[in-house]
């Protein structure tokens, strides 16, 4: 089994990376109580924070150079935007001196507005390069599996985003793509 990952994997935010609908459910403005690790609160005090899985999901695709991608549709795109820049993602789990940082920082694109799943997918492939073979998207909207029509793999997330999910997801993008995935025997990838 090859540890290939694809070059861009990309999340939708609600009922993804978080168990809420950051348009209903929250109201700002938002705040942190000091360094408070991956919860922020709302103006009535409800907690806007990632899944257990999701910090050590993002520092898992950083060490391996993925480009990752926020993709969500909702109308509340400047109150997305502050969760995550106020979200501090835990260190990496077995190095406690990696450093705490805004989980905006591990997002190098932003696709955060009303619309179709595919218009955001076809703004990560003008401003990346990347083509859509080569892209992973995860989000709890079966409708939003449109994006398969340009080649993306698309992965249903039911219950929120965990270690689970996100393996098959990446299974599912590695056998979608076999030319893609080839491994040495010494365990190297070669593309």
């Amino acid at each position: 089994m090859t540890s290939r990952l694809p070059k861009l994997i990309a999340f939708d935010l609600d009922y993804t990376l978080w168990p809420l609908w950051i348009d209903s459910h929250v109201s700002s403005p938002l705040k942190r109580d000091g360094n408070a690790l991956n919860v922020v609160h709302d103006k009535y005090g409800d907690k806007v924070a990632f899944y257990h899985d999701v910090p050590q999901i993002l520092h898992r695709l950083r060490a391996g150079g993925v480009i990752v991608a926020a993709c969500s549709r909702t109308t509340a795109t400047a109150l997305a935007r502050q969760a995550l820049s106020l979200l501090l993602v835990p260190p990496k789990a077995g190095d406690p001196e990696s450093p705490v940082q805004p989980a905006i920082q591990f997002f190098d694109q932003l696709e955060i507005y009303p619309g179709s799943k595919i218009a955001h997918f076809k703004q990560l492939h003008k401003k990346t390069g990347i083509p859509y073979s080569e892209m992973l998207f995860f989000d709890d909207e079966r409708r939003n599996k449109e994006v398969e029509s340009l080649g993306v793999t698309f992965e249903l997330v039911q219950r929120g985003l965990d270690n689970v999910s996100f393996e098959r997801g990446l299974e599912k993008w590695r056998t979608n793509h076999p030319e893609q995935v080839l491994e040495d025997p010494a365990g190297g990838v070669m593309a």
